[in-house]
């Protein structure tokens, strides 16, 4: 379970946050997470309390945004929605591509309360 690594390295970028402008806790947390990005966002939610425990997110508000994948095929230069990363061009079935969009996994916004 990779989440836990992620759901630690969310809570140090948010305490460098924080502590950059000398905030108390962060009220608010916005990611934005990609649906080939290889995240489980319910387990990404099972070890979120556990791990923000006493800290400055242990009472943020999450908002998640999970975003499609898109890509362009390396044979015919489409650019296609995908849901899985295997998934081949629908328009010359080649499984070649670029992926475009939809593996990241961000901090969009934090609203930190001072």
């Amino acid at each position: 379970m990779h989440e836990l690594s992620i759901a630690t390295s969310i809570l140090k970028t948010s305490e460098n946050e924080v502590r950059k402008i000398n905030g108390l806790q962060v009220a608010e947390i916005y990611l934005e997470i990609g649906k080939i990005s290889g995240i489980e966002i319910a387990s990404l939610e099972f070890v979120w309390d556990q791990c923000m425990k006493d800290t400055v997110l242990e009472n943020a508000r999450r908002h998640i945004q999970e975003t499609g994948g898109l890509a362009k095929c390396a044979e015919c230069g489409m650019q296609f929605p995908i849901e899985k990363i295997f998934d081949p061009c629908p328009g010359c079935g080649s499984p070649f591509k670029e992926i475009l969009k939809g593996k990241e996994m961000k901090i969009k916004k934090l609203l930190i309360t001072t």
